[in-house]
């Protein structure tokens, strides 16, 4: 199983939990003071991929800057610090379902591999907002297919891709690399920052480069 088949397990499983545990609460009392809970809904959501976005739609939407975007970062306060994707803010975990939304916004969160996101994309969805998503494979995703992409591939139509990822990945200061090409040691590594595109590149040699954005701590959720 691939690092990436990994982390959508864990996030399916995360997401899968969440609406078991919610389930008791469809229909009842608590539901209607607090929001209403369609287990069978969210279900059909999940299984048909509306749940969630993957990095590169989230760096379009950014670019494009698109109406009402929210971006929430569910980590903790330390590991936000340290890293976040552009434009995003801080709302722990536990501190969502008092948090000011609006029912027009589009609310995307985001967590370390994708699992603890997708328990807060429940928890909005049963609160009854609807345009809510998160980011697939959490942070790891922004930094592997944004910040860090990599052509390996020599079909025409991977290099078509490629090109337009490698634009992306420049806007936000990134670095498109090629396993068909030599590296090149003047390429660099730029780190968004909080809430702007600026951009400020620290030359890296390339195979270096890799273990530098990755600095975030793995725990998988």
């Amino acid at each position: 199983m691939t690092a990436d088949s990994k982390r959508i397990t864990r996030w399916l499983g995360g997401a899968a939990l969440t609406l078991a545990l919610l389930a008791p609460f469809a229909g009842s009392p608590y539901a209607s003071r607090h929001g209403t809970v369609d287990v069978a809904s969210l279900a059909r959501m999940v299984a048909r991929e509306e749940d969630h976005v993957t990095a590169l739609e989230l760096a379009q939407w950014i670019k494009d800057r698109r109406p009402g975007l929210r971006i929430i970062d569910v980590r903790s306060a330390e590991e936000y610090a340290a890293y976040h994707v552009p434009r995003a803010e801080h709302i722990a975990l536990d501190s969502l379902a008092a948090a000011p939304f609006r029912k027009d916004e589009t609310i995307v969160l985001y967590s370390e591999g994708g699992a603890h996101a997708a328990q807060a994309w429940v928890f909005l969805r049963a609160l009854g907002y609807e345009r809510v998503f998160f980011l697939r494979g959490g942070v790891y995703e922004w930094l592997e297919q944004v910040m860090n992409p990599t052509l390996s591939d020599t079909t025409t139509a991977a290099r078509a891709d490629f090109a337009h990822v490698a634009v992306l990945s420049r806007y936000f200061g990134g670095v498109p690399r090629s396993d068909l090409a030599p590296a090149r040691r003047e390429d660099a590594i730029g780190i968004p920052g909080a809430d702007s595109l600026r951009r400020s590149a620290v030359p890296l040699p390339p195979k270096s480069t890799e273990s530098r954005i990755l600095q975030v701590r793995r725990r998988g959720c």
